[in-house]
């Protein structure tokens, strides 16, 4: 089998694998949407009816945050960057990161769908606190680490905002592969 066979039937098989997901989260199977469902299942958070609901995702449904809404963010890797839209903001950013990687070329190299980190953003916080530093907000916002480390809330909960009890740890662990 040469090699454009061999990625046609891997494509193939990726295919089907994305139907199965589809069928679980009731959306097309792209990182966005499945970060999206698993999100909502482990945090308490009602997804808008609409996936393009400009720059809010959902809204969580108890606890401290009820009512508050939040834009949720899976990336497949943790290089520090945020996509900010600054004209439509939630009261929250809820990101998932894996392991961590550069924001330099991924030639040669795969993008795991893992959850190794979680963070949580005040959203008016933090663009306030970015934009005195100087740092221009957009797609793939420079946020500079002690400001992730003051967000996380898994593994090691920093951030008080949101507590992760044990049975979300057990949820966010069987997606750290």
């Amino acid at each position: 089998m040469n090699e454009l066979q061999e990625l046609a039937s891997l494509i193939k098989q990726r295919n089907q694998i994305d139907s199965l997901i589809s069928v679980i989260i009731n959306r097309p199977a792209i990182i966005g949407h499945t970060g999206e469902y698993i999100a909502s299942r482990i945090f308490g958070i009602r997804l808008a009816e609409s996936a393009s609901h400009k720059g809010i995702d959902g809204y969580f449904t108890d606890g401290s945050l009820q009512g508050r809404s939040v834009n949720i963010k899976w990336y497949t890797k943790k290089t520090g960057l945020l996509d900010i839209n600054p004209d439509c903001l939630p009261d929250y950013f809820l990101v998932m990161t894996g392991g961590k990687g550069s924001a330099v070329s991924s030639k040669g190299k795969t993008l795991p769908w893992c959850i190794k980190h979680v963070y949580l953003f005040d959203a008016a916080e933090l663009v306030n606190e970015l934009a005195a530093r100087g740092v221009g907000i957009g797609i793939a916002t420079s946020v500079k680490k002690d400001m992730w480390e003051q967000a996380e809330i898994y593994p090691v909960q920093r951030n008080r905002l949101f507590e992760v009890n044990e049975e979300m740890a057990r949820q966010l662990r069987l997606f750290d592969f």
